[in-house]
């Protein structure tokens, strides 16, 4: 089985990567990164192919990207999910949190392929926009919490303890 990980820049991408070693070597990884992050493709163990792709919401020194830059580039990065998923041809695809996975739960839904949602545990009190809207659209067929009293207000969401 191949899972496509979506990895996001600092905690996502350990959560991530975390889940991986817990999965273990019985499956084929490859992996999605932000085409601006240099740090996290360095930090796979478990190797497989790499891509690359926009990253619809950037952090750029503390500040978020506004509305209408996330709008210009969303359709950029819808084109390159559809032809990650393409190439990758996984059997799921798994993330925990970064705006990439949004035009990638997308394109994998139109490709029939399982999406699996982990909300990062750095986010205690609310979710991620990115999570909302994730749950809100029903982008993903699972959808993890990392902290159990979001059960309470999402009750699809699954709780399964913390990744770190």
């Amino acid at each position: 089985m191949r899972l496509l990980i979506v990895l996001g820049a600092g905690g996502h991408t350990k959560q991530m990567l975390r889940l991986v070693d817990l999965l273990g070597p019985d499956f084929d990884y490859c992996y999605v990164v932000a085409d601006y992050d240099t740090v996290s493709e360095h930090k796979i163990a478990a190797q497989g192919p790499v891509y690359r792709m926009t990253q619809p919401r950037e952090k750029r020194m503390g500040a978020t990207e506004g509305v209408w830059t996330v709008l210009r580039k969303m359709p950029r990065a819808l084109v390159q999910a559809r032809r990650i998923l393409a190439e990758a041809r996984p059997d799921a695809l798994i993330g925990a949190g970064p705006s990439l996975q949004i035009p990638l739960a997308i394109a994998a839904k139109t490709r029939r392929i399982p999406v699996i949602y982990v909300e990062t545990a750095s986010k205690v009190e609310t979710l991620t926009s990115t999570a909302r809207l994730i749950y809100r659209f029903h982008l993903a067929d699972r959808f993890y919490v990392q902290w159990e009293h979001y059960l309470a207000d999402y009750p699809r969401a699954r709780y399964a303890g913390r990744l770190l």
